[in-house]
């Protein structure tokens, strides 16, 4: 069978992402090619947390947080750090992330953001029961710790807003509270919050790489490819690559971070730039973890991955091509050992991501601005496992000249 031409989509990127839009088209009867440089999950979704995250509605970009972001970028080893070889490249980005701040501009991205989580929470109940993955599903909530009232204190606008748009939580105000819901966590947290109906996949590599095999299963086809560019033709795409090219009527770019480049090939300038995320993995036995845990204020979590334990997180913006330092790596392990006195820490596995993000902390769901031959989805930051059933769901709609079952207007390619 001729791979290059016998489909009519083509989606670039086997990531969560990617694999969910196959998946979701196929089931609308679409004829479906995944092309992945690396191959599926292998990379960005083989590492996160492995948290659906629909509490998480407020955007980055928070009104204020500019006057504490220098405090932040100057600590390397801090919860946000901006590498210096970085800083002048990133610039751009970083200004539209300031105007994203604005109230304006914040209100309007809270109220998309919390739509998509909405829309995406129900799209993965269909999404699993489609699948039979109920089994590779952990509900089991999330505590988000604070140290001190005043910690606790700061936080309860947070919590306002996200009762407003739905999100059921109850607070913990003292460590015995917080010792019944997760024994073993220092004293000097007194104050938690829990959100019961936050879930976690038992491993989100492991979760993609099942819907990949029921996309296979089905007849979908997946291709090991580096497309370096996209031509438009009249009626036909051409994907570009040393090895071959491929035709089809329709493609979706679904390959996160390194979506930028593909875009720019068809003429769309977009600001996407890279949140570089760390973890360490740690062997089986390591935590009696009974819940996702969130350390906020230090920017990291700690969660259950398969039989071990991930603790990872922090924001390091520093793009695509420098050297990992793994020294934030250690610094997250280190705070969640004292955090957490149990913890054993030996025999860990370290990683680091790529997470794709945009200045308003909204992904970019839309046609291209060139043809709607050419459909993005990209760019999800700290929530593409969180909003990827709904992703597929809006993006089939989009592929079906259908009206979507949310307003689209907010993640728009063209939107900067």
């Amino acid at each position: 069978m001729d791979m290059t031409k016998n489909q009519d989509v083509i989606v670039i990127g086997a990531g969560i992402i990617g694999i969910s839009i196959a998946l979701k088209l196929q089931s609308e009867g679409r004829q479906v090619l995944v092309l992945d440089r690396k191959g599926v999950a292998a990379e960005t979704s083989s590492g996160n947390a492995g948290a659906f995250a629909f509490a998480d509605v407020i955007p980055l970009a928070t009104p204020g947080i500019m006057r504490k972001a220098p405090k932040w970028l100057i600590d390397p080893l801090g919860p946000l750090s901006l590498r210096p070889a970085y800083a002048l490249k990133i610039l751009p980005w970083m200004l539209r992330f300031w105007r994203a701040s604005w109230q304006d501009k914040y209100q309007a991205a809270l109220a998309a953001q919390a739509s998509l989580m909405d829309f995406s929470k129900a799209a993965l109940e269909r999404q699993i029961q489609a699948v039979n993955g109920e089994a590779m599903i952990r509900r089991e909530g999330q505590l988000q710790l604070y140290e001190g009232e005043a910690e606790f204190n700061a936080s309860l606008a947070g919590w306002q807003t996200r009762q407003q748009h739905g999100v059921i939580y109850e607070f913990l105000l003292s460590p015995d509270a917080i010792a019944k819901v997760q024994p073993g966590i220092h004293p000097r947290f007194t104050h938690a919050a829990f959100t019961p109906e936050w879930k976690n996949v038992c491993d989100p590599a492991e979760w993609t790489k099942h819907l990949a095999e029921e996309f296979e299963k089905l007849g979908g086809r997946i291709a090991i490819a580096s497309i370096d560019s996209i031509e438009l033709n009249s009626d036909r795409v051409t994907l570009k690559s040393d090895a071959a090219d491929y035709e089809t009527s329709q493609v979706v770019l679904a390959a996160g971070a390194w979506s930028k480049t593909l875009a720019r090939s068809i003429g769309d300038s977009l600001p996407l730039d890279t949140e570089r995320g760390y973890n360490t993995t740690l062997p089986a036995g390591a935590f009696n973890l009974k819940t996702h845990i969130t350390f906020s204020n230090h920017g990291f979590v700690v969660t259950k991955i398969g039989e071990g334990i991930r603790v990872g997180g922090a924001v390091e913006l520093g793009g695509l091509n420098l050297e990992p330092n793994y020294q934030r790596a250690n610094v997250l392990l280190e705070k969640a050992a004292n955090f957490l006195p149990g913890l054993k820490v030996n025999g860990g596995k370290q990683w680091m991501g790529f997470r794709p993000s945009m200045p308003d902390s909204l992904p970019v769901i839309s046609y291209s601005s060139r043809s709607q031959r050419v459909i993005y989805a990209f760019g999800h930051g700290h929530l593409g496992l969180t909003q990827s059933a709904g992703t597929a769901e809006l993006v089939a709609a989009l592929a079906n000249t259908q009206a979507p079952d949310i307003d689209l207007t907010p993640f728009s390619a063209t939107r900067f």
